[in-house]
């Protein structure tokens, strides 16, 4: 079996599209290995400068595959094709 893809979601508390994102990509891990490390913007000035209109932004290997809003269909090919899938 293939190893997990690492996919960083970057998010916020309280947003209602981060919370979203994070359930499109629980579903699409169902069907594709992926680890998801979820990371509070909040929490960083760098990252909330950089992101702060932007949540939910999904990045695998430090690039962006999607930003809100996301959509379940896109993504997952976007994720399935960075597998080699």
């Amino acid at each position: 079996m293939a190893a997990p893809l690492e996919v960083t979601l970057y998010r916020k508390r309280g947003c209602g599209l981060c919370d979203q994102a994070e359930f499109h990509l629980a579903r699409i891990g169902k069907k594709l290995p992926l680890r998801v490390t979820p990371i509070d913007i909040d929490g960083d000035p760098d990252l909330q400068a950089r992101y702060f209109l932007e949540v939910p932004v999904v990045c695998v290997a430090g690039d962006e595959v999607a930003r809100a809003p996301i959509s379940e269909r896109r993504l997952q090919d976007a994720l399935e094709e960075l597998s080699g899938r």
